[in-house]
């Protein structure tokens, strides 16, 4: 199907990336909250090592994502809502504007290497700003800061400074970089996977999208929160409906599951001796995944295969 396959060429599943940055160029953004899901979505777009001038911070939904550091121009249109929407929260922590002010030049001046969450507070504490190392205050600061454009958190989950932040970009901008990142799209598409509100996307360009080849047997493994779901509203296209319930568990969580060419066929897991893959119909041909994914993980790579899964009624 057309729309299918430029969807699986522009999220670099088809006609994958050679580096970090070259995906990222493409992509925009990969889910982050999960270090271990993170790199199984760069693996299946061809990326082995996550490197070069990245970092991982909250953006889209209010969610980590990884991107380039010269991408983060998309705070521009994301940072006041990711602070108005978490300041709820922030309240019933203690987390007084007075406090998250005074806290964003106290990190500044306290984050002279990249620090683990309790050596942040600790370090906080010493110049005046106290916060409960066992409740979630301290999380929820720091994505604040991270709004703010302060710091992020990298890959090791510790929070580094950020250097000088590219021009904050538009609504618009940010519109034209998810359609080259997911198109063909709908605005509502859009704002599912951007979390503005759809005032905010009123009026915005038609655009056109590259065609692409029709893929043929392109078979990937992804794994949990990987954004060629998360990026629609509708996922009709890709996911059956009958089989939703199996994928989507909730709380913006997918199930691990297999995609070919653009439909997701089954879903899979990891066994003591490689992985078991479910399939909806007939038995996708998985061997190259299985093999690859076992070599990228560095464990055993049987596959054994599991009845065809039929959601409940």
């Amino acid at each position: 199907m057309t729309v299918l396959a430029q969807r699986m060429r522009a999220q670099r599943l088809s006609d994958r990336a050679a580096t970090t940055e070259e995906l990222l160029d493409s992509v925009l953004a990969l889910q982050a909250q999960d270090v271990n899901a993170l790199r199984l979505a760069a693996r299946a777009r061809g990326v082995q090592s996550l490197t070069g001038p990245i970092v991982r911070t909250w953006a889209m939904r209010g969610t980590l994502h990884l991107m380039l550091l010269d991408d983060l121009w998309v705070l521009g249109p994301l940072s006041t809502l990711i602070v108005q929407r978490g300041k709820r929260r922030r309240l019933e922590l203690g987390l007084t504007d007075d406090l998250c002010a005074r806290a964003l030049p106290a990190l500044r001046e306290i984050l002279t290497e990249p620090l683990t969450r309790s050596a942040v507070v600790t370090r906080l504490a010493v110049v005046g700003i106290a916060l409960d190392p066992k409740s979630q205050a301290p999380a929820h600061l720091m994505a604040y800061a991270a709004a703010n454009g302060v710091l992020y958190r990298t890959l090791d989950d510790e929070y580094a400074l950020l250097p000088d932040l590219p021009e904050p970009g538009t609504v618009e901008q940010l519109w034209r970089r998810y359609r080259r990142a997911y198109g063909p799209a709908t605005v509502d598409d859009f704002v599912a996977w951007s979390g503005l509100p759809k005032s905010q996307a009123r009026d915005l360009p038609e655009l056109a999208d590259e065609p692409a080849p029709p893929t043929g047997g392109t078979t990937r493994m992804l794994g949990h929160f990987d954004t060629y779901l998360l990026g629609y509203k509708d996922r009709s296209l890709a996911l059956d409906p009958a089989h939703a319930r199996l994928i989507q568990t909730g709380g913006g969580f997918l199930t691990p599951h297999v995609v070919v060419d653009g439909r997701v066929v089954a879903t899979w897991r990891r066994t003591a001796t490689g992985f078991a893959v479910h399939p909806f119909g007939d038995r996708p041909d998985v061997a190259a995944e299985v093999a690859d994914l076992a070599r990228f993980l560095g464990v055993d790579g049987e596959l054994t295969w599991d009845g065809g899964l039929v959601p409940a009624r």
